[in-house]
């Protein structure tokens, strides 16, 4: 999963959705100096990778793209299954997208201290390009695509799984579908044992 679904997983607090935005970058138990909540988004979000990279039917969605992105091919779906996720949005949420989006890009400013070197490097062209909000379409995330390429030096080759997404568009969809059911479940469960 990646940063659209991280966050809508986390629920309504905004310390847990922080957390789960900005774990990546923490190793081991450097997050134990964050504040309770902030802690719980962290735990969900590893919690969370494994799940998915475990999941049947994220996994075959994987494989479609493993031959051509190899190890990429994961952080491909993640794009992927947030495209869908905003697109589909009024499906899993009532409150807009846009509101829900600056919500949370107005908690990223009110909690700024917080936040790791990494997120508040991070937060100006992300909240400038609005990358949440262009998960919804193809050419967005052709964009977001294109922007990991070049920080993998273009190695690997990411920019052009926008047309993988077109070919087997309906694929992608379905297999999102039924696995965001499941992760929903579990996620909600895994908050309520943190």
């Amino acid at each position: 999963m990646n940063f659209l679904a991280h966050i809508y997983l986390s629920g309504e607090n905004d310390l847990i959705k922080i957390g789960n935005f900005m774990a990546d970058g923490i190793r081991g138990k450097q997050f134990e100096h964050f504040p309770e909540d902030v802690q719980k988004g962290i735990l969900l979000h590893r919690f969370i990778d494994t799940y998915t990279d475990s999941h049947d039917t994220f996994r075959q969605s994987t494989k479609r793209l493993h031959e051509k992105y190899h190890h990429y091919s994961g952080v491909i779906v993640d794009i992927m299954y947030d495209h869908f996720l905003a697109k589909n949005w009024e499906k899993y949420s009532d409150e807009k997208l846009d509101h829900f989006i600056n919500r949370f890009y107005r908690s990223l400013h009110e909690n700024y201290p917080i936040l790791t070197e990494k997120t508040q490097n991070l937060m100006p062209t992300m909240i400038r390009e609005n990358w949440l909000w262009s998960y919804q379409t193809i050419d967005g995330i052709q964009y977001i695509l294109t922007q990991m390429d070049r920080r993998s030096k273009n190695q690997s080759k990411m920019q052009f799984a926008s047309q993988e997404l077109k070919e087997f568009y309906p694929e992608f969809e379905r297999e999102f579908d039924l696995f965001f059911k499941d992760v929903q479940a579990q996620s909600k469960q895994k908050l309520l044992s943190l």
